[in-house]
């Protein structure tokens, strides 16, 4: 069994391999995840309420067929929409970011690379080696981020969708047609 030690000390070693553009991945890591936590407790707990406060309006409503109910639906379903969706396009954003955090780790250890190659010649391989070990280790980080996060960015915008059109079938009304 590992020790705490002995974690804390892989994980620093490879944030030492990867240099300062890992904790900056790390960071916006830290963040996605926070966000996606958030969304998916918001839809165990908050929508399931909200959706049971809309369809229990809507059924109240004796009015339920004219051109203005048609509306209040149209703004009661947007407005569950709209607080389903809430944070996804940010989301979106840092996972779109994370590519970019670890290309931006490839061209600082390559720089690296071509500063040892300036001052000790291309004969150093081991002092190579380590820039471009900097230069792939947050390029890695910065895939594997974005890769989850698309995951479940995917999965919580498609069950927005999917929502929305439950939603449009809790409460019937008036045709769509308008």
């Amino acid at each position: 069994m590992w020790r705490w030690a002995e974690i804390y000390g892989a994980n620093r070693d490879f944030v030492e391999t990867g240099g300062p553009v890992l904790l900056v991945i790390l960071a916006v890591v830290f963040v996605m995840w926070t966000l996606i936590l958030e969304r998916y407790w918001y839809l165990r707990t908050a929508h399931r309420a909200a959706v049971r406060d809309l369809v229990g309006r809507w059924e109240s409503r004796d009015d339920q067929t004219s051109w203005y109910a048609a509306q209040v639906r149209r703004a009661g379903i947007s407005r569950v929409v709209m607080a389903l969706r809430r944070n996804v396009p940010m989301i979106k954003t840092l996972v779109a970011l994370c590519p970019l955090l670890g290309l931006l780790g490839t061209v600082t250890g390559m720089i690296e690379v071509f500063e040892v190659m300036a001052v000790s010649g291309s004969g150093n391989t081991r002092a190579m080696a380590s820039g471009v070990s900097r230069a792939t280790i947050p390029t890695m980080a910065g895939m594997v981020a974005a890769i989850s996060g698309f995951i479940f960015g995917y999965r919580l915008e498609l069950r927005a969708d999917t929502e929305e059109d439950r939603l449009a079938g809790y409460l019937t009304g008036p045709s769509e047609t308008i």
